[in-house]
Protein backbone atom coordinates (compact mmCIF):
# COMPACT_ATOMS: atom_id res chain seq x y z
CA UNK A 1 0.00 0.00 0.00
CA UNK A 2 1.01 3.46 -0.69
CA UNK A 3 2.05 5.84 2.60
CA UNK A 4 0.22 9.02 3.24
CA UNK A 5 3.35 10.66 2.51
CA UNK A 6 3.34 8.81 -0.83
CA UNK A 7 0.27 10.38 -1.73
CA UNK A 8 0.55 13.61 -0.49
CA UNK A 9 3.70 14.31 -2.63
CA UNK A 10 1.74 12.76 -5.39
CA UNK A 11 -0.77 15.54 -4.69
CA UNK A 12 1.83 18.78 -4.63
CA UNK A 13 3.11 17.37 -7.66
CA UNK A 14 -0.27 17.37 -9.51
CA UNK A 15 -0.86 20.96 -7.82
CA UNK A 16 2.11 22.01 -8.99
CA UNK A 17 1.57 21.17 -12.48
CA UNK A 18 -1.69 22.40 -12.63
CA UNK A 19 -0.31 25.60 -11.39
CA UNK A 20 2.51 25.92 -14.21
CA UNK A 21 -0.07 25.16 -16.98
CA UNK A 22 -2.15 28.05 -15.64
CA UNK A 23 0.46 30.72 -15.46
CA UNK A 24 1.56 29.02 -18.41
CA UNK A 25 -1.56 29.30 -20.32
CA UNK A 26 -2.32 33.42 -18.47
CA UNK A 27 0.97 34.10 -20.37
CA UNK A 28 0.00 32.86 -23.76
CA UNK A 29 -3.39 34.72 -23.56
CA UNK A 30 -1.65 37.65 -22.58
CA UNK A 31 1.12 37.01 -25.56
CA UNK A 32 -2.01 36.76 -28.21
CA UNK A 33 -3.89 39.60 -26.77
CA UNK A 34 -0.81 42.08 -27.05
CA UNK A 35 0.15 40.86 -30.46
CA UNK A 36 -3.30 41.35 -31.72
CA UNK A 37 -3.90 44.78 -29.81
CA UNK A 38 -3.50 47.59 -32.54
CA UNK A 39 -2.51 50.10 -29.69
CA UNK A 40 0.32 47.24 -28.43
CA UNK A 41 1.84 47.22 -31.59
CA UNK A 42 1.62 50.76 -32.38
CA UNK A 43 3.12 51.75 -29.31
CA UNK A 44 6.02 49.08 -29.22
CA UNK A 45 6.83 49.95 -33.19
CA UNK A 46 6.40 53.86 -32.61
CA UNK A 47 9.33 53.12 -29.85
CA UNK A 48 11.54 51.36 -31.77
CA UNK A 49 11.12 54.22 -34.52
CA UNK A 50 11.82 56.35 -32.00
CA UNK A 51 15.12 54.91 -30.63
CA UNK A 52 16.51 54.31 -34.23
CA UNK A 53 15.93 58.39 -34.74
CA UNK A 54 17.67 58.98 -31.71
CA UNK A 55 20.46 56.55 -32.91
CA UNK A 56 20.67 58.05 -35.90
CA UNK A 57 20.77 61.32 -35.05
CA UNK A 58 24.02 60.23 -32.41
CA UNK A 59 25.83 59.54 -35.71
CA UNK A 60 24.97 62.34 -37.65
CA UNK A 61 26.37 64.71 -34.65
CA UNK A 62 28.96 62.98 -34.17
CA UNK A 63 30.14 63.33 -38.19
CA UNK A 64 29.76 67.24 -37.87
CA UNK A 65 31.71 67.06 -35.22
CA UNK A 66 34.35 65.45 -36.94
CA UNK A 67 34.24 67.34 -39.65
CA UNK A 68 34.18 70.88 -37.64
CA UNK A 69 37.06 69.57 -35.93
CA UNK A 70 39.44 67.73 -38.50
CA UNK A 71 37.99 69.46 -41.63
CA UNK A 72 41.39 68.86 -43.52
CA UNK A 73 40.41 64.76 -43.86
CA UNK A 74 38.18 63.28 -46.33
CA UNK A 75 35.96 60.63 -45.63
CA UNK A 76 38.17 58.47 -43.19
CA UNK A 77 37.05 55.16 -41.68
CA UNK A 78 35.89 56.71 -39.02
CA UNK A 79 33.33 59.17 -40.88
CA UNK A 80 32.06 56.59 -42.90
CA UNK A 81 31.28 53.98 -40.21
CA UNK A 82 29.43 56.72 -38.49
CA UNK A 83 27.83 57.84 -41.73
CA UNK A 84 26.77 53.57 -42.09
CA UNK A 85 24.96 54.23 -38.84
CA UNK A 86 23.08 56.69 -39.82
CA UNK A 87 21.90 55.38 -43.02
CA UNK A 88 21.18 51.98 -41.48
CA UNK A 89 19.22 53.49 -38.54
CA UNK A 90 17.34 56.12 -40.33
CA UNK A 91 16.27 53.20 -42.73
CA UNK A 92 14.85 51.33 -39.39
CA UNK A 93 13.24 54.96 -38.22
CA UNK A 94 11.37 54.80 -41.69
CA UNK A 95 10.41 51.30 -42.32
CA UNK A 96 8.60 51.51 -38.29
CA UNK A 97 7.57 55.12 -38.38
CA UNK A 98 5.69 53.43 -41.78
CA UNK A 99 4.93 50.32 -40.60
CA UNK A 100 1.01 50.00 -41.23
CA UNK A 101 2.14 50.84 -44.82
CA UNK A 102 5.24 48.55 -45.12
CA UNK A 103 4.02 45.08 -43.53
CA UNK A 104 1.31 45.42 -46.20
CA UNK A 105 2.96 46.32 -49.17
CA UNK A 106 2.74 44.29 -52.30
CA UNK A 107 4.22 42.18 -53.96
CA UNK A 108 5.62 40.65 -51.05
CA UNK A 109 9.46 40.46 -52.05
CA UNK A 110 9.29 44.19 -51.52
CA UNK A 111 8.63 44.19 -48.48
CA UNK A 112 11.25 41.03 -47.31
CA UNK A 113 13.58 43.49 -49.63
CA UNK A 114 13.05 46.45 -47.17
CA UNK A 115 13.54 44.67 -43.97
CA UNK A 116 16.79 43.16 -45.42
CA UNK A 117 18.31 45.53 -46.62
CA UNK A 118 19.22 47.40 -42.91
CA UNK A 119 20.38 44.28 -41.98
CA UNK A 120 22.63 43.88 -44.82
CA UNK A 121 24.26 47.55 -44.35
CA UNK A 122 24.12 46.40 -40.59
CA UNK A 123 26.63 43.61 -41.81
CA UNK A 124 28.86 46.21 -44.09
CA UNK A 125 28.88 48.78 -41.36
CA UNK A 126 30.24 46.42 -38.26
CA UNK A 127 32.67 44.16 -41.06
CA UNK A 128 34.22 47.59 -41.50
CA UNK A 129 35.28 47.45 -37.89
CA UNK A 130 36.32 44.19 -38.33
CA UNK A 131 38.64 45.71 -41.32
CA UNK A 132 39.97 48.02 -39.42
CA UNK A 133 40.87 46.39 -36.71
CA UNK A 134 42.49 43.63 -39.23
CA UNK A 135 44.54 46.28 -40.51
CA UNK A 136 46.07 47.48 -37.32
CA UNK A 137 46.82 44.01 -36.47
CA UNK A 138 48.40 42.86 -39.93
CA UNK A 139 50.87 46.28 -39.45
CA UNK A 140 51.39 45.83 -35.89
CA UNK A 141 52.83 42.28 -37.06
CA UNK A 142 54.54 44.06 -39.91
CA UNK A 143 52.01 41.81 -42.21
CA UNK A 144 51.04 42.98 -45.13
CA UNK A 145 47.46 44.86 -44.73
CA UNK A 146 46.83 45.90 -48.77
CA UNK A 147 44.95 43.10 -49.98
CA UNK A 148 42.20 43.51 -46.76
CA UNK A 149 40.52 46.63 -47.77
CA UNK A 150 39.88 45.51 -51.92
CA UNK A 151 38.77 41.56 -49.71
CA UNK A 152 36.12 44.06 -47.91
CA UNK A 153 34.43 45.38 -51.16
CA UNK A 154 35.12 42.14 -52.92
CA UNK A 155 33.27 40.14 -50.02
CA UNK A 156 30.34 42.68 -49.50
CA UNK A 157 29.85 43.03 -53.63
CA UNK A 158 29.12 38.92 -53.60
CA UNK A 159 27.03 39.19 -50.93
CA UNK A 160 24.19 42.19 -52.16
CA UNK A 161 24.48 40.31 -55.37
CA UNK A 162 23.72 36.63 -54.05
CA UNK A 163 21.14 39.17 -52.02
CA UNK A 164 19.82 40.45 -54.99
CA UNK A 165 19.07 36.93 -56.67
CA UNK A 166 17.44 36.09 -53.71
CA UNK A 167 15.09 38.80 -53.72
CA UNK A 168 14.55 37.96 -57.62
CA UNK A 169 13.55 34.13 -57.10
CA UNK A 170 11.30 35.03 -54.25
CA UNK A 171 9.58 37.66 -56.62
CA UNK A 172 9.81 34.87 -59.43
CA UNK A 173 8.85 31.59 -57.78
CA UNK A 174 5.67 31.05 -55.56
CA UNK A 175 7.22 28.02 -53.42
CA UNK A 176 8.26 29.28 -49.50
CA UNK A 177 11.43 28.02 -50.37
CA UNK A 178 12.73 31.12 -51.84
CA UNK A 179 11.37 32.72 -48.32
CA UNK A 180 13.36 30.40 -46.34
CA UNK A 181 16.63 30.33 -48.28
CA UNK A 182 16.63 34.42 -47.48
CA UNK A 183 16.39 33.99 -43.71
CA UNK A 184 19.13 31.53 -44.34
CA UNK A 185 21.49 33.52 -46.00
CA UNK A 186 21.30 36.37 -43.47
CA UNK A 187 21.67 33.89 -40.47
CA UNK A 188 25.11 32.63 -42.27
CA UNK A 189 25.88 35.97 -43.00
CA UNK A 190 25.34 37.20 -39.22
CA UNK A 191 27.50 33.60 -38.04
CA UNK A 192 30.43 34.84 -40.23
CA UNK A 193 29.98 38.65 -38.63
CA UNK A 194 30.62 37.12 -35.43
CA UNK A 195 33.36 34.80 -36.22
CA UNK A 196 35.54 38.12 -37.83
CA UNK A 197 34.76 40.12 -34.61
CA UNK A 198 36.28 36.76 -32.47
CA UNK A 199 38.95 36.49 -34.38
CA UNK A 200 40.46 39.99 -35.02
CA UNK A 201 38.64 41.25 -32.26
CA UNK A 202 40.70 38.57 -29.85
CA UNK A 203 43.83 39.19 -31.49
CA UNK A 204 43.70 42.66 -31.27
CA UNK A 205 43.14 42.12 -27.62
CA UNK A 206 45.61 39.53 -27.16
CA UNK A 207 48.01 41.70 -28.92
CA UNK A 208 47.22 45.34 -26.60
CA UNK A 209 47.12 42.79 -23.25
CA UNK A 210 50.56 41.87 -23.93
CA UNK A 211 51.72 45.93 -24.17
CA UNK A 212 53.75 47.07 -21.28
CA UNK A 213 51.17 48.21 -18.57
CA UNK A 214 52.83 51.60 -18.49
CA UNK A 215 51.93 52.37 -22.19
CA UNK A 216 50.13 55.13 -23.17
CA UNK A 217 46.74 54.62 -23.60
CA UNK A 218 47.30 50.87 -23.28
CA UNK A 219 43.65 50.25 -20.44
CA UNK A 220 41.53 52.39 -22.77
CA UNK A 221 42.13 50.80 -26.11
CA UNK A 222 41.97 47.15 -23.93
CA UNK A 223 38.70 47.92 -23.02
CA UNK A 224 37.64 49.90 -25.85
CA UNK A 225 38.56 46.69 -28.40
CA UNK A 226 37.32 44.33 -25.67
CA UNK A 227 33.89 45.68 -25.08
CA UNK A 228 33.20 46.21 -28.92
CA UNK A 229 34.21 42.13 -28.96
CA UNK A 230 31.97 41.05 -27.00
CA UNK A 231 28.98 43.45 -27.61
CA UNK A 232 28.98 42.57 -32.10
CA UNK A 233 29.98 39.49 -31.63
CA UNK A 234 27.18 38.83 -29.01
CA UNK A 235 24.46 40.69 -30.91
CA UNK A 236 25.44 39.01 -34.61
CA UNK A 237 25.51 35.45 -32.78
CA UNK A 238 21.78 36.32 -31.42
CA UNK A 239 20.61 37.43 -34.79
CA UNK A 240 22.04 33.97 -36.54
CA UNK A 241 20.24 31.98 -33.65
CA UNK A 242 16.63 33.96 -33.47
CA UNK A 243 16.73 34.39 -37.52
CA UNK A 244 17.59 30.67 -37.51
CA UNK A 245 14.62 29.75 -35.32
CA UNK A 246 11.89 31.85 -36.99
CA UNK A 247 12.56 29.76 -39.96
CA UNK A 248 11.84 26.85 -37.84
CA UNK A 249 9.21 27.91 -36.11
CA UNK A 250 6.46 30.59 -37.42
CA UNK A 251 5.23 31.16 -33.98
CA UNK A 252 8.52 32.91 -33.46
CA UNK A 253 8.79 34.68 -36.85
CA UNK A 254 9.75 38.00 -37.21
CA UNK A 255 9.35 40.99 -39.46
CA UNK A 256 5.65 40.54 -39.02
CA UNK A 257 2.77 42.83 -38.09
CA UNK A 258 1.32 40.41 -35.80
CA UNK A 259 4.74 39.80 -33.53
CA UNK A 260 5.69 43.18 -32.03
CA UNK A 261 6.68 41.97 -28.62
CA UNK A 262 9.14 39.86 -30.65
CA UNK A 263 10.17 42.29 -33.17
CA UNK A 264 10.95 45.07 -30.07
CA UNK A 265 13.07 42.65 -28.35
CA UNK A 266 14.84 41.52 -31.21
CA UNK A 267 15.66 44.77 -32.91
CA UNK A 268 16.70 46.27 -29.74
CA UNK A 269 19.14 43.39 -28.60
CA UNK A 270 20.92 42.95 -32.11
CA UNK A 271 20.62 46.55 -33.40
CA UNK A 272 19.88 49.11 -31.10
CA UNK A 273 21.85 48.52 -28.21
CA UNK A 274 24.43 47.41 -29.84
CA UNK A 275 24.86 50.41 -32.23
CA UNK A 276 24.33 52.80 -28.97
CA UNK A 277 27.07 51.36 -27.27
CA UNK A 278 29.79 51.08 -29.84
CA UNK A 279 28.35 54.94 -30.98
CA UNK A 280 29.32 55.77 -27.14
CA UNK A 281 32.45 54.25 -26.83
CA UNK A 282 33.56 55.28 -30.26
CA UNK A 283 32.41 59.01 -29.68
CA UNK A 284 35.87 60.21 -28.72
CA UNK A 285 37.14 63.06 -31.53
CA UNK A 286 40.32 62.82 -33.26
CA UNK A 287 43.24 65.27 -32.42
CA UNK A 288 43.16 68.40 -33.96
CA UNK A 289 46.78 68.41 -35.35
CA UNK A 290 47.48 64.59 -35.80
CA UNK A 291 50.38 62.67 -37.81
CA UNK A 292 50.35 60.79 -40.92
CA UNK A 293 50.74 57.72 -38.59
CA UNK A 294 47.43 58.79 -37.08
CA UNK A 295 44.26 56.20 -37.18
CA UNK A 296 41.26 58.40 -37.23
CA UNK A 297 38.43 55.58 -35.90
CA UNK A 298 40.84 56.07 -32.54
Amino acid sequence: MRTARAISWDVEADATVGLVNAIAGKGLQWWNEINESDEWQRWLYYTLCGCYCFTSLVALVQIIRIQLRVPEYGWTTQKLFHLMNFIVNGLRALLFGFYPNVFVLKPKVLEIALFDLPSLLFFSTYTLLVLFWAEIYHQARSQPADKLRPAYIIINTIVYVIQIWIWVYIQASPRSIAGDMAKLFLSVLSFFAALGFLIYGGRLFLMLWRFPIESKGRSKKLNEVGYLTGICSTCFLIRCIMVAISECDKDADIDVLDHPILNFVYYMLVEILPSSIALFILRKLPPKRVSHHYHPIH
